[in-house]
């Protein structure tokens, strides 16, 4: 779509929200019901093919205008969010007011979705992905699970770097990967404070780190790669052995690590650093966020389209909304403080403030990540072996 498309969705977004409609979001127990009845999978693939022909023909027709007409008329939609529930809740919330669309979504993990889409095989029951770190993301492109659009409102994106190159995934922020840790445990156990990733695996630390579980989580599968790609795959898989020693859980969610660090259930906690400021600007003053010294990574945050989607047309809707300043900059007002990467969103003050090095990550390699995630995630279990226990949490 043209520039000028992305102009008209301001000017919609502002008219519509004159005219708010229906409450909040919904669970999605009736859509994953309904999912358990859809037809076969050739008749499902060829039912989405027909839909995303219209929404083509939609926006193609009469522009931005056409595209909200249509999606009206579709009247609903059901999306999946992998960021914290409280900003699903509120995006979901308030894209509902401004179109008068019912939105419906589930709070689930990055590898919790990629897995629930895999096994629907065409038929999702859900329209759209939004949040959470892009290497399950990834992963779905390239089992074809998301839906090419050629977005009008990614000219704000700040860099091509945030976007997948056939268009089926848009990043709407970025965290940095790093440890958070309980200054006042770590006084009273007499320890000095992890700078590195290798120091990680001091004796000194044993039981008292937290990791999320790759299996459920993407910001594991980050670290994971992040790894591979510093010290090459089998020194990597060596270091994990040595970091499995000193983790105390493997958490289902990636956040898990940051909620426990405060209250001192585990002393450091392996995760994005936004969301340790979270927990700091809660109250948590003892939490000291730390940027490794040798190096790390970054997570994008993303929102796609799944292929063979019910309602394409509020699919595609939705990725103008998260876009959009509309969307993205009331991220704070749920307590996400992650530093967007749209030109024209306002970058949360309280990220900010923590002066965090967002310059001191590696050239992360997106493409190796696609390619070899899953099976990077299966060499991490091996390597550990009967290590991979009851800490591995899921629920």
């Amino acid at each position: 779509m043209k520039k000028r498309l992305a102009l008209l969705l301001a000017c919609s977004m502002v008219l519509g929200l004159s005219a708010c409609g229906g409450g909040g979001g919904e669970t999605t127990a009736a859509a994953t019901e309904a999912a358990t009845q859809a037809p076969a999978e050739t008749e499902a693939a060829k039912e989405g093919e027909a839909k995303e022909t219209e929404a083509e023909a939609a926006g193609e027709a009469g522009g931005m205008d056409a595209l909200i007409e249509a999606a009206k008329a579709e009247g609903e939609l059901t999306v999946y969010g992998s960021c914290e529930e409280e900003y699903l809740s509120l995006a979901c919330k308030n894209f509902e007011e401004l179109y008068g669309i019912k939105t419906k979504f589930q709070r689930l993990s990055t590898s919790e979705v990629y897995t629930k889409i895999s096994e629907e095989a065409g038929k999702p029951s859900a329209d759209v992905w939004f949040g959470g770190t892009t290497d399950p993301y990834n992963e779905a492109v390239a089992d074809g699970l998301l839906m090419e659009y050629e977005a009008g409102n990614a000219v704000n994106l700040i860099s091509e770097d945030y976007k997948d190159p056939t268009n089926c995934w848009y990043g709407i922020y970025k965290g940095i990967l790093g440890f958070m840790v309980n200054t006042e445990e770590l006084e009273r156990l007499k320890l000095e404070t992890p700078k590195t990733w290798d120091d990680l695996t001091k004796e000194e630390y044993k039981g008292l780190i937290m990791l999320s579980n790759p299996n459920t989580a993407g910001t594991a599968k980050l670290v994971i790669n992040t790894m591979i790609q510093m010290k090459g795959h089998d020194e990597a898989m060596e270091y994990f052995k040595k970091l499995d020693q000193n983790i105390n859980q493997y958490t289902k969610s990636g956040s898990g690590p940051s909620k426990m660090v405060g209250p001192g259930e585990c002393v450091i906690g392996i995760g994005f650093l936004h969301d340790g400021i979270y927990q700091i600007l809660q109250g948590y003053d003892n939490i000291e966020l730390i940027v490794p010294e040798d190096g790390t990574s970054f997570e994008v945050g993303a929102t796609a389209i799944f292929n063979g989607c019910a309602h394409p047309n509020a699919a595609k809707l939705w990725i103008e909304y998260a876009l959009s300043p509309e969307c993205v900059d009331h991220a704070k007002e749920a307590g996400s403080y992650q530093f967007l990467v749209l030109s024209n969103g306002a970058q949360p003050e309280e990220a900010t403030r923590f002066g965090l090095d967002m310059n001191n990550t590696i050239d992360y390699d997106f493409e190796d990540a696609k390619a070899n995630s899953a099976q990077y995630v299966e060499d991490f279990f091996a390597a550990l072996g009967s290590a991979a226990d009851n800490r591995f949490k899921t629920e």
